[in-house]
């Protein structure tokens, strides 16, 4: 097992459903967090791109920390070759423990769950909760649209100007952890966190 510089929690789909091209970034993300020193968290899913991430990680020498509740456990929904897995009472548990044992998060593209997931932290980080990188991986571009519904946010006057510091966008696996490694190097951008004037 490599030495790990850190922890880098992704959230990411499920689904087998998809276009490869997912599936492949997914999996070269995980490769370069290895070779980069990075251990990995998630929801410890044994299928669509949480699982290919974890291969990545893996296949590197690095290590995977799982994060699942009991229930997803009970289904059958782990995945068996996690380094280490953690079971929780519920997911609000989950999201907590991801959280607390990552140092940076990035998002790959996926449903409800990963956007709730990606949303929440945000949310954090505009709050002033968490001072962590958050990077949006933008396969295919992805999340053009949730980055312009969030750019409206700010254009309508619902979110500063300063918020839009609180996620970075990549467009490849190595954009997103360089992004991470620079920001834990030169500072992690701070938004205004004083609502209203």
């Amino acid at each position: 097992m490599k030495q790990e510089k850190g922890k880098i929690c992704t959230f990411a789909a499920s689904s087998n459903r998809i276009d490869e091209a997912y599936t492949a970034a997914a999996y070269e993300l995980g490769q370069v967090m290895a070779r980069h020193g990075w251990g990995c968290v998630n929801g410890s899913g044994g299928m669509g791109l949480m699982r290919a991430v974890s291969d990545g990680v893996l296949d590197g020498g690095g290590h995977v920390t799982g994060v699942i509740p009991k229930f997803m456990v009970d289904n059958g929904w782990g995945y068996d070759r996690v380094t280490e897995e953690i079971i929780t009472a519920d997911m609000h548990e989950r999201k907590e423990m991801m959280n607390n044992l990552a140092d940076a998060v990035i998002a790959l593209p996926g449903g409800c769950g990963t956007l709730e997931e990606l949303l929440e932290v945000i949310t954090w980080r505009q709050l002033a909760i968490i001072t962590k990188p958050i990077v949006l991986l933008n396969t295919n571009g992805f999340f053009d649209p949730l980055v312009e519904m969030l750019n409206r946010c700010v254009d309508e006057g619902f979110m500063k100007t300063t918020h839009c510091c609180l996620w970075t966008v990549a467009s490849t696996p190595l954009e997103a952890v360089e992004a991470i490694e620079q920001q834990l190097e030169q500072g992690v951008p701070v938004s205004d966190t004083k609502f209203y004037d």
